[in-house]
């Protein structure tokens, strides 16, 4: 069936009210809109829920918090700003079986945030709203991408941040085409801007130009969700592309050119000689993607590409529908 804000649950006997089961999919920031802000709304995102890398966590009732896996010091923290939101003891046993890794362009925080805080809110009976714990969590604070991925997946794009503090609404959402695939450089020598150094990026920068901005945003409207639509592939990927070029040089003074790793830009360089869709970096990085029209062009892409120290590919699709979540009293 169908929950709340388009999470899909799982069926689940109604006795099961022992321990959550989260799987929720990782994304990819194709880039700003708007980062000059002069119409009242600042940033303003494209970005796209994927398959794979997933987070999958567990949680049960227990005496007093307990955290295992990966990423527990992250995990006590959302469960005690979730906790005090929702006005409930934080007596839960979370076990993370599997990690998206994080600071690497795949919106781990907040989709780590959010499992917590809906396994907290399932196995106390309590209503889940993505946006109603944002704040509560710091999340959707540029982006309201990684919420409504978690949600609904599929492509999506938000119309930035205004005055006040609710996160930004998301103003299309689309399917994105089955046959298209997404290969991902991973980097494990280095993590993207994150943090301080992320704040610190977004006070010294200075003002986006004006005209830079009008062009995404007619490249966002005019081209790459009508292609998302139609099944253009290369229409879809030169479009990301140009994004790509204009918000990377705009980052390129924190991240250390118009993409974070040397030897993910290598592999993009290559695969732009080839003639691919598209390509372009997640975020702050470091993980690149490069467009694929079907599984057959991806996994040639994989084994013939050229791929330095440090670097690993992964194949995934678009992921058209959001977290699945399994037990818990329904609310």
């Amino acid at each position: 069936m169908t929950g709340r804000k388009g999470i899909a649950v799982a069926d689940a006997p109604e006795s099961s009210t022992d321990s959550v089961r989260i799987e929720a999919p990782a994304r990819l920031h194709f880039g700003f809109l708007d980062l000059h802000g002069g119409l009242g709304r600042r940033f303003g995102s494209v970005g796209l829920a994927i398959d794979s890398p997933a987070l999958l966590l567990t949680a049960r009732p227990a005496p007093t918090l307990h955290v295992e896996g990966p990423e527990a010091e992250r995990v006590r923290r959302y469960a005690a700003a979730a906790a005090g939101h929702l006005e409930v003891g934080t007596g839960v046993a979370i076990r993370v079986e599997r990690a998206i890794p994080a600071h690497a362009g795949f919106g781990s925080g907040t989709q780590l945030a959010l499992a917590v805080a809906v396994a907290l809110a399932r196995l106390a009976g309590r209503p889940f709203s993505p946006e109603a714990f944002s704040n509560a969590l710091d999340r959707g604070n540029r982006s309201g991408v990684g919420l409504r991925a978690f949600t609904e997946g599929g492509l999506i794009v938000d119309g930035g941040r205004g005055a006040d503090a609710s996160p930004p609404p998301v103003v299309a959402r689309l399917p994105f085409p089955e046959a298209w695939r997404l290969v991902l450089i991973l980097d494990t020598s280095m993590a993207g801007v994150h943090g301080t150094r992320e704040v610190e990026a977004f006070r010294d920068l200075p003002r986006f130009p004006e005209a830079q901005a009008a062009e995404i945003c007619r490249i966002v409207l005019m081209q790459v969700l009508p292609a998302c639509v139609t099944g253009d592939a290369d229409s879809f990927g030169a479009g990301i592309t140009r994004m790509q070029d204009l918000v990377g040089d705009h980052f390129a003074p924190h991240q250390g050119g118009r993409y974070a790793s040397a030897a993910v830009a290598a592999v993009l360089a290559e695969a732009a000689r080839r003639g691919v869709a598209g390509y372009g970096q997640s975020s702050w990085g470091p993980t690149g993607f490069i467009l694929a029209r079907s599984e057959d062009e991806a996994r040639t892409l994989v084994a013939t590409l050229s791929r330095g120290e440090n670097l690993s590919f992964l194949i995934t699709r678009g992921r058209n529908t959001g977290a699945t979540v399994a037990g818990g009293i329904c609310a």
